[in-house]
């Protein structure tokens, strides 16, 4: 049998994009199964878009990761999209299938999947997410297709959950509700997950933490944070003080990583591997 030299390539897109880390779980869950797949990170700047989008079928990629600033205008690119991606309004996840790109959004089913690794059920709660960004949105959509009976968006800039809520009452059946995010806010007592959908405390700002009153915390929340490094946030920290049950954004990490690896694979991912190389890759 002749011996195959080409790989299969998958990778990232993104400006900036030096410091993404898919390249971590992806390699590592590559060489696990014994896969010839590449995952390479691609400085794509706004200016060259058109072309790398392009250099995926050149090329006979299997797929690619979108970050900052493609998530959204990479859509009229694409010939189908999810669910939640048509809902979200942006796609983090491109597979090919055949001769058509398939673009999905895997932030918020991580998310999720990371709960119910926990055994923790969204149907019936009550979310409470800290931000509006792109992080808050894919989680709010899924949070609300999984069975969340309400959530609430928390933002600064009050216009921005504005906009979240009315997709969520366009196109989900969970009650929604925008508030603006004032100092000290006080976190609701009947809230069952509150989520930090921020970069606040991510390194190189470990000691930073959402501006909010902690001691309305209590031991019956999930606490979770979208920040992987560190995994064990001051956020979260706080949060353990008080009783609640934390989740690291690890797990969402590793989750959705899992899922752009099926997606591009057909195979099961080794998510537990996965998630493993990345708390070496931060010495979690």
């Amino acid at each position: 049998m002749a011996k195959n030299y080409r790989a299969e390539i998958t990778g990232v897109f993104g400006d900036p994009v030096d410091d993404n880390p898919s390249c971590v779980l992806e390699e590592a869950a590559y060489q696990a199964c014994g896969l010839n797949y590449r995952y390479l990170t691609f400085k794509v700047t706004k200016d060259d878009f058109d072309d790398a989008m392009h250099s995926i079928r050149a090329l006979h990629m299997k797929g690619v990761n979108l970050t900052m600033p493609h998530k959204i205008n990479v859509i009229p690119y694409l010939d189908e999209l999810s669910e939640a991606a048509r809902i979200i309004g942006a796609v983090n996840t491109i597979a090919v299938q055949g001769d058509k790109l398939f673009g999905e959004n895997t932030d918020g089913k991580g998310f999720v999947q990371a709960l119910k690794n926990e055994q923790i059920s969204l149907e019936g709660k009550n979310i409470v997410i800290l931000g509006a960004g792109g992080a808050a949105r894919a989680i709010a959509v899924e949070c609300a297709l999984a069975g969340a009976s309400s959530l609430t968006i928390i933002n600064r800039t009050l216009s921005r959950a504005e906009e979240l809520v009315n997709v969520l009452r366009a196109h989900t059946k969970a009650d929604a509700c925008a508030v603006a995010w004032e100092s000290g806010h006080k976190i609701p007592a009947n809230t069952d997950i509150l989520i930090n959908a921020t970069c606040i405390g991510l390194m190189p700002y470990p000691d930073e933490q959402p501006d909010i009153d902690y001691d309305t915390i209590t031991a019956n929340m999930v606490v979770s944070d979208v920040v992987f490094n560190p995994a064990d946030t001051k956020f979260l920290q706080a949060a353990a003080a008080r009783g609640a049950k934390t989740v690291t954004g690890l797990g969402m990490l590793a989750c959705q990583g899992a899922l752009n690896f099926t997606l591009w694979t057909g195979m099961e991912a080794p998510l537990a591997l996965m998630e493993d190389a990345l708390r070496k890759e931060f010495e979690a």
